[in-house]
């Protein structure tokens, strides 16, 4: 007599091997295990404005904001430093910027951050947060703002 799995039996071996494969490191993408826990692994990831706001705390967090000047003279987080992301001195900017430190990068509504934090990441930065929603996520969430230049 010849057995044939059930639906819920092929479920279940299924589960077991997701677990197995997450307990163990595997990805479906990768044959090697995660390395999670090494210094040298980077963390790029979108956050909302709560904890976008944990993260600025941490210390040694650099905050930039990549608005241009207009904007951030208009009002910024404090402690922000302005990097202009459509300023044509962008890539010299983070160039000459720490690339182990941990940064937390905003712009308006979190387009530009977005893509400030990939070529960040694309350059070897290790440690990046961005603010989905930008500074209006920020504000809406009632954040602390501060008025003027750099």
């Amino acid at each position: 007599m010849q057995m044939r799995p059930t639906r819920s039996w092929s479920l279940r071996l299924a589960a077991t091997a997701m677990a197995v494969a997450a307990l163990t490191g595997l990805s479906a993408c990768s044959s090697t295990p995660a390395t999670s826990g090494s210094t040298s692994q980077s963390t790029s990831q979108h956050m909302a404005a709560s904890d976008f706001a944990s993260a600025v705390k941490a210390p040694r967090t650099i905050v930039l904001d990549v608005r241009t000047p207009a904007e951030f003279s208009a009002g910024h987080l404090p402690a922000a430093k302005n990097v202009d992301f459509e300023g044509t001195d962008f890539a010299a900017g983070i160039a000459a910027l720490d690339k182990s430190a941990t940064y937390a990068l905003y712009c308006r509504s979190g387009n530009r951050s977005g893509k400030a934090m990939e070529q960040m990441a694309a350059a070897g930065f290790t440690h990046l947060y961005d603010l989905s929603g930008g500074i209006s996520a920020w504000e809406n969430m009632g954040g602390p703002m501060m008025m003027g230049g750099s």
